[in-house]
């Protein structure tokens, strides 16, 4: 089964840099793997990510996304200064889409489109 997760910073504030982009497709594998899951691909522009994702039918995906969520902000902020809102990076909604319907190529080939920031 494939997701297409978007993620927003809270109040949609620009705070994510190319360098931040850089660094949270390691972040996004490391926290798939753990539940046997498969990140196909990742991008974003300054206040938001586009993750393509491959999962297995056992997993909720809401727990997935708390612990994309949860982790990522994380190892952000031990990483990098990252001007967040009261300790909070990312908005506490998210959108979620499955995949089965549409090509998975044209999909991958959206969320590679992002205007990555420099």
């Amino acid at each position: 089964m494939h997701v297409h997760l978007v993620f927003v910073t809270k109040y949609r504030r620009g705070v994510l840099t190319g360098e931040h982009h850089a660094y949270l497709p390691d972040v996004f594998a490391k926290v798939c793997a753990d539940f046997g899951a498969v990140l196909v691909e990742c991008n974003g522009e300054d206040d938001h990510v586009h993750l393509l994702i491959e999962y297995p039918p056992k997993v909720p995906v809401a727990a997935l996304v708390n612990s994309l969520k949860g982790v990522s902000a994380r190892r952000l902020r031990q990483r990098f200064r990252v001007r967040t809102h009261r300790e909070h990076l990312w908005s506490p909604s998210y959108f979620a889409a499955s995949c089965g319907g549409a090509p998975l190529s044209i999909i991958r080939q959206y969320v590679e489109g992002q205007r990555t920031p420099g």
